[in-house]
């Protein structure tokens, strides 16, 4: 306990100084450029905002400080594998370890797969998978909706849930196919 709360406080003076050394306009950009910001898109589970180099800097910092604390804490962290990216949404994949993530993709592909590209899933068509990797998850993937998609595209709404320990998360999908195309996927 004595040394993680001297390395915490060892990394909080190192972040003091980094801002003290760092020029007034990385200290205060959002203040003295009119509240303009870096850009702002997170990468893989929340990590890596991309921004003005203070804010790097400082982020860099924190997040290993936090990241040890959750390795030392022994919770897991986990990076979405781009293989299943078009059928699991990040929220859901940094809950889960690849095989996981496997088995929530098959099981969204199991309840949006029709034998005829003219066909659609049911609403209310439900796939369910258990962790095969670590006890307490699972998960289950179910059409809850039909779009009535503007163009060509056949779209439909997916609702994802897993259970981590006792944890729920729920994630919407918006899923569509092109016309002939047998396979929806996730879009923006």
């Amino acid at each position: 306990m004595a040394f993680r709360a001297s390395r915490l406080a060892l990394t909080l003076g190192a972040l003091a100084l980094t801002i003290n050394a760092l020029p007034a306009s990385a200290q205060f950009g959002g203040i003295l450029s009119g509240g303009k910001r870096g850009a702002d898109k997170a990468d893989a589970c929340g990590k890596g905002k991309k921004g003005d180099k203070g804010r790097g800097i400082i982020g860099g910092m924190l997040g290993g400080a936090v990241d040890e604390l959750a390795r030392s804490a022994r919770l897991p962290s986990f990076v979405p594998v781009p293989e299943f990216s078009d059928q699991i949404t990040q929220s859901i994949a940094c809950k889960l370890d690849p095989e996981e993530q496997k088995q929530a993709a098959e099981a969204t592909l199991a309840v949006t797969r029709t034998d005829d590209a003219a066909a659609q899933p049911e609403v209310g068509a439900s796939a369910q998978w258990t962790s095969a990797s670590r006890e307490n998850v699972s998960g289950t993937s179910t059409v809850t909706g039909r779009d009535k998609a503007s163009g060509q595209r056949d779209c439909i709404t997916v609702t994802d849930v897993v259970i981590v320990e006792g944890e729920e998360t729920r994630a919407e999908k918006r899923m569509c196919r092109a016309p002939g195309s047998a396979r929806y996927s996730i879009v923006a």
